[in-house]
């Protein structure tokens, strides 16, 4: 039986949880699924959001995001030496795993036998999949829920004039967005410098510890209650339009210039 098993995406956040993992729990396996397909995304979000809300989405993502991720370069690197946190590719241990809901991946899973799936970045896991092992799945998010769910929740608390609500969550994966039950959250106040592009590393530098707690409790079968979480609004979040960029972005400078 396989202790542990991480399912996530190529990305820089699957390097650090899976590296962090690791060092704390020793050799853990990586099944990377393959990303959607940036046109199916769009498409999706077309239907649910409607033509004029991702026009401005896209504007941001494409002509503002790859700025902002090239400006805050030095800004990363630091959170990340800091924090300890290694962002370098993973390429031992490593397998493709298809779509998560896929039967292939289902089989896989089963044959892994893991006590615990973590997950990081990928699709919405199904019923089918959660039930494949009879284990717990984990998933560290980058925001306080229910308020934070979906993307970039703590740049959205920023923006929605809710700072206290800035922070991750340990939770366990349900069939639903972000929504299954709380085991931990952790909140941060933003530093001069950080902006929509370093906040993911912030999220990761706190939400950690967190993770990693969680995670040696249930492996040591000790009960990790759902946390109480306050009454506040649930509210999924998606990718900013370039307006909303640009006003968030005003908040959060008046937020970190604060003495």
């Amino acid at each position: 039986m396989t202790r542990l098993v991480v399912i996530g995406t190529s990305c820089d956040a699957t390097w650090i949880v899976t590296r962090a993992l690791r060092g704390r729990f020793g050799p853990i396996p990586l099944l990377l699924e393959p990303r959607v397909s940036r046109t199916h995304l769009v498409r999706q979000r077309i239907r649910r959001l409607g033509l004029a809300r991702v026009a401005g989405q896209l504007a941001f993502q494409v002509g503002v995001q790859p700025w902002l991720t090239r400006r805050a370069a030095d800004r990363i690197a630091s959170i990340c030496g800091r924090a300890g946190l290694d962002r370098r590719p993973v390429t031992d241990d490593v397998s493709a795993l298809p779509p998560v809901n896929d039967p292939e991946a289902q089989r896989t899973l089963v044959d892994l036998a893991p006590r615990l799936v973590i997950l990081s970045g990928t699709r919405i896991v199904g019923s089918e999949t959660l039930r494949a092992t009879g284990c717990p799945f984990i998933n560290l998010h980058a925001g306080i829920t229910p308020f934070g769910r979906g993307v970039h929740g703590g740049w959205w608390a920023i923006a929605d004039g809710r700072p206290e609500l800035c922070g991750s969550t340990v939770h366990r994966v349900d069939e639903g967005i972000d929504s299954g039950q709380a085991l931990a959250q952790v909140s941060f106040h933003p530093e001069p410098g950080d902006d929509f592009a370093s906040l993911p590393y912030r999220h990761l530098e706190t939400g950690i510890p967190a993770l990693l707690m969680v995670v040696e409790s249930l492996l040591a079968d000790r009960s990790v209650p759902p946390i109480l979480v306050p009454p506040m609004p649930s509210r999924l979040r998606t990718h900013p339009t370039i307006t909303q960029y640009f006003l968030g972005a005003r908040r959060l400078r008046a937020l970190v210039s604060r003495p």
